[in-house]
């Protein structure tokens, strides 16, 4: 099997330091193979590199093509409302779930699919160590970069409403950023600016382990970032960077004339009756009940950026269970904004991502705008992902897939849709990466399904070499 990853950098770097914070957005991305692997038993774990791709390398060009989904064709099993599923089996996901995180020590996950087959739950473990707390549906936790296809979604809603444009400089609205006036709005939503992403940077690990419930403003993270030169200019190249988010989190306060946790609220939370996520008051480190811990062994670097490696002594002192995972719940997530602060519940993001990908949050031209705007993140690899407005696609074999990962200290998780055949997916696991590979436990967890419910399993060779960008980029 042949793997390509990236870093957070935009280079090609070792795997095990592959991660930005808060999933590395899209940078949590899915993996698909690009030689020979079979698909196996789906209650196996995945070959040791078929984990994630994260951020990407250099792109040139600006113009997303149009997009072209592919149809839902005729059913051809007994049970399957549409070719691309086989009939799913509520016991067997279980199974999976049930043996995915005892593999990998992860303390508790749930699992949220809405088919057409029916909506499936499957939830497992513990919500925290040394307690008998099964996690579920309701369960709240913190959906890190996943919250970027919130504040891309405010975005284009001021967009639409006439009181921006993507095409105005940053500058219009947020002083002091290098190059601000030549770095767009829609550049900034499309992590094509080359600004430094301040997570990986030591003093924010560092700070994150010595003082947890630290307040952040958003300057401060600014700060941070705009310290260091910048990667490259604007819209050469793709680089995932949480100092973007942050930047359009300040863009929509600054236009919507409002606190960023009240547009979120007015705009998206609200509307779409999801009465159990918020983006919580800066100075809050606590999770509304009922919530899950979450656990990560050693720094918050490892989740930040991937460092240190995990020992072979750490690694046999995992699994024998005389090393326990830090218990980072009470991490203050002010310090990732409008990138990475939001806390929900798989219940609420299965609806959240069956309204973006449905329209239901932007009118019919934005709509068209947000399914068109993912660009390849390597021009090189056709086959991989393409980030756009907020959202990553990827496809394989007849496939297509938008999708958002997050991560952080504590926390791993995905949401999905599949829109040709009608297919949202939700999940988390409350440890952010495996302690054998370092890799992030959701994503291991998400193929595994994917490999169970999808006719073409994205292990299968043909479906990974065969599979096809929908745009051009």
């Amino acid at each position: 099997m042949i793997i390509t990853r990236f870093g957070s950098t935009g280079r090609i770097i070792s795997p095990r330091r592959q991660r930005a914070i808060l999933g590395a957005g899209a940078a949590a991305a899915l993996l698909l193979a690009t030689a020979a692997c079979g698909s196996g038993n789906a209650a196996d774990p995945p070959s040791a590199t078929a984990t994630t791709v994260a951020n990407s390398a250099p792109i040139t060009g600006s113009t997303p093509a149009s997009t072209t989904l592919p149809p839902t064709p005729e059913s051809p099993t007994t049970g399957s409302t549409s070719s691309g599923l086989k009939p799913i089996d509520g016991a067997a996901l279980q199974v999976l779930v049930d043996s995915t995180i005892k593999q990998q020590l992860i303390p508790g996950a749930v699992v949220v699919l809405s088919t057409p087959q029916g909506d499936f739950t499957a939830a497992s473990g513990t919500t925290q160590l040394g307690a008998q707390s099964p996690p579920d549906a309701n369960t709240h936790f913190r959906i890190a970069s996943n919250t970027k296809t919130m504040t891309a979604a405010a975005v284009l809603q001021l967009a639409q409403e006439g009181m921006l444009d993507l095409t105005d400089p940053v500058s219009k609205y947020v002083s002091g950023v290098s190059g601000g006036d030549s770095i767009t709005v829609e550049q900034l939503l499309k992590m094509r600016t080359g600004l430094y992403n301040y997570t990986n940077a030591q003093q924010m690990a560092t700070s994150l382990d010595d003082d947890p419930t630290r307040e952040w403003t958003p300057q401060q993270l600014l700060d941070i970032a705009f310290a260091q030169p910048v990667n490259f200019a604007p819209d050469t190249e793709f680089e995932y960077s949480n100092t973007n988010y942050v930047l359009l989190g300040l863009i929509i306060e600054k236009v919507d004339g409002k606190p960023l946790a009240t547009s979120f609220q007015d705009r998206l939370f609200g509307p779409l009756g999801m009465t159990n996520t918020e983006l919580p008051a800066a100075a809050s480190f606590t999770i509304p009940d009922p919530f899950a811990h979450g656990y990560l062994y050693g720094s918050s670097s490892v989740a930040l950026y991937g460092e240190p490696d995990y020992t072979p002594e750490q690694i046999a002192s995992a699994k024998d269970g005389s090393w326990q995972p830090t218990d980072y719940t009470d991490i203050n997530h002010s310090f990732a904004f409008g990138a990475g602060n939001v806390i929900s519940t798989t219940t609420d993001l299965v609806t959240w991502m069956d309204a973006l990908a449905g329209g239901k949050v932007l009118d019919a031209e934005y709509q068209k705008l947000w399914l068109e705007s993912p660009q390849l993140e390597d021009p090189d690899n056709p086959a991989g992902q393409s980030y756009g407005y907020g959202i990553t696609r990827q496809s394989w074999g007849p496939n297509t897939i938008y999708f958002h990962g997050g991560e952080t200290a504590g926390y791993n998780s995905k949401i999905i849709s599949d829109i040709a055949n009608g297919v949202t997916i939700a999940l988390w696991t409350n440890l952010t990466v495996d302690v054998d590979k370092e890799r992030q436990t959701a994503n291991t967890l998400m193929l595994q399904i994917l490999d169970q419910i999808y006719v073409t399993s994205p292990f299968t060779p043909s479906a990974s070499t065969a599979a096809t960008p929908t745009t051009a980029g």
